[in-house]
C-alpha cells in the first residue's frame, strides 16, 4: 500500500518538476545552442478588454514560486478587476523561469476563477452572511486555495478545518444531518442538545432542522429544545425542496408568530447567485459550495512579448511590453508601455519580485475590500445581473 496519496509535493513545484515536458526540451534546446535571452513575458487571458471581470487570485503563491529566481515581476494587485490585458509580467534570462510557467498558470487560474464566483455571490447578498462550504468539491489539498479564495472575494467564513490552520483563520460550523441521524428519527431533540452542550463558546447555536419532517415543525422543536438557539439551517435536498423561498417563508413566519424573532434563518445546498438574490429577503444567511469551488480555471497563458529589448510575439498575441491603467470611471486600459497612459488613470501594474526577493506584502482583508470597491466602481455583477 502507497505511503502517500497523489499530490505533487511543494518542493517539486519550487524545482520547476510541476512543468510540462516540452518546457524541460526547450531548457535542453536552449543550454545546447547555448542561449538564454533577456526576455520579457505576459501573463494575460485576454489581450484586449471584453467587459467580462474577473478577480485577480492565487498571486501570493505565485510570488513565492518566482521568489529566489534571477528575474523581476510586477503584477496587478490582488483581488484587483480586470477585463483583458496582463496581470503580470516577468523580466529576466529566459531559462531563470521557463520552466515554472505550467506551475504559474495554475497557482493564478484556478484560484481567479473561484475567487470571481464568490464576489458574484457576495454581489449577489451584500446584507447576508455568506459562508464558503465547498471544498469537498476539490481535491484536500487545495483546501486552502479554496477558502482563501472565498474570502478573497468576499465571503464571511468557510468550513475546512485544515485550511483555518493554514490560512491563520477559525473555521466555522456547525451541524451535519449525519449527527442528527446518529441519534435517530424522533431524537432530533437529543442530538440539538448534544450539540449545544459539546460545542465551544463562541460557536452559533445553530440547527438543521430538516432531517427528517417538515421543516417548520423541526424548527419549532429546535427553539424549544435549546436554550438561546440563534438559527435554525434549511438544507434541504433538491428532491424534497419544492419552493424553498415559500418554505424559508413559512419558516420565517411561523418562528415570528410564536415569539422567536430573534432565531435567523440560514440557507444552504447547490445556492448559487440566481438563488441568493431569490432567498436574501428572507434568510439571514447562506452556505455556498460548488458554485464557487467548481468554477473554471480562467485560462491564462504566458507570452513572450520582447526578446532583447525588441519587440516579439506570436501570431495572435499583442507584441511589446504593456502597461495597464484604470481609469476614474472604471475604464481598464491596455497600452504600450514606452507610450503615455489614458489621462487621470492609475497605472495598476506593481513590483512584485526584485532581483528575485518579494517585494510586495499580501494582506487578505485587504485585497478582500480592495475587489469590493473595484467592484463597484467597474459595476460587477450587478444587481439583476
Amino acid at each position: 500500500m502507497s505511503d502517500s496519496f497523489d499530490i505533487v509535493p511543494p518542493e517539486a513545484i519550487r524545482e520547476g518538476r510541476a512543468t510540462d515536458a516540452y518546457f524541460d526540451r526547450t531548457v535542453a534546446a536552449l543550454e545546447h545552442a547555448g542561449r538564454n535571452p533577456h526576455v520579457v513575458a505576459e501573463v494575460t487571458a485576454d489581450q484586449f478588454p471584453t467587459g467580462e471581470w474577473h478577480v485577480l487570485a492565487g498571486l501570493k503563491d505565485a510570488a513565492e514560486l518566482l521568489a529566489g529566481r534571477d528575474l523581476d515581476a510586477d503584477a496587478l494587485p490582488e483581488g484587483q478587476l480586470f477585463d483583458g490585458g496582463p496581470v503580470m509580467r516577468i523580466e529576466g534570462p529566459y531559462l531563470a523561469f521557463c520552466r515554472l510557467e505550467t506551475a504559474l498558470l495554475g497557482l493564478l487560474s484556478h484560484p481567479t476563477g473561484m475567487a470571481t464566483r464568490a464576489l458574484e455571490c457576495r454581489r449577489a447578498a451584500p446584507d447576508s452572511t455568506v459562508l464558503s462550504f465547498g471544498s469537498r468539491h476539490v481535491h484536500p489539498s487545495l483546501g486552502a486555495v479554496v477558502e482563501r479564495s472565498a474570502l478573497l472575494g468576499g465571503l464571511d467564513g468557510f468550513s475546512n478545518v485544515a485550511a483555518g490552520d493554514a490560512l491563520g483563520r477559525e473555521a466555522g460550523g456547525t451541524m451535519p444531518h449525519a449527527l442528527v441521524i446518529c441519534f435517530g428519527r424522533g431524537q432530533q431533540e437529543a442530538a440539538w442538545r448534544a450539540f449545544d452542550e459539546s460545542a465551544p463558546e463562541g460557536t452559533p447555536r445553530i440547527a438543521l432542522v430538516d432531517t427528517y419532517s417538515d421543516e417548520v415543525d423541526e424548527a419549532l422543536r429546535a427553539v424549544a429544545a435549546v436554550d438561546d438557539l440563534d438559527g435554525v439551517r434549511l438544507d434541504t435536498t433538491g428532491s424534497r425542496r419544492g419552493d424553498f423561498r415559500h418554505i424559508a417563508r413559512e419558516v420565517r413566519w411561523t418562528l415570528d408568530a410564536h415569539g422567536h424573532e430573534d432565531v435567523d434563518i440560514f440557507v444552504s445546498g447547490g445556492l448559487g447567485p440566481e438563488q441568493l438574490r431569490e432567498l436574501r429577503d428572507v434568510a439571514d444567511g447562506f452556505g455556498v459550495g460548488s458554485h464557487v469551488s467548481n468554477a473554471d480555471p480562467l485560462d491564462f497563458a504566458l507570452d513572450i512579448v520582447e526578446v532583447e529589448g525588441e519587440p516579439a510575439a506570436k501570431r495572435g498575441k499583442l507584441t511589446g511590453t504593456k502597461a495597464v491603467y484604470r481609469t476614474p470611471d472604471g475604464g481598464h486600459h491596455v497600452g504600450l508601455a514606452d507610450r503615455e497612459g489614458p489621462a487621470d488613470a492609475d497605472s495598476l501594474l506593481e513590483p512584485l519580485v526584485r532581483d528575485g526577493e518579494i517585494v510586495r506584502e499580501f494582506d487578505l482583508d485587504a485585497a478582500a475590500e480592495r475587489a469590493a470597491e473595484d467592484a463597484a466602481v467597474v459595476g460587477f455583477a450587478a444587481d439583476g445581473d
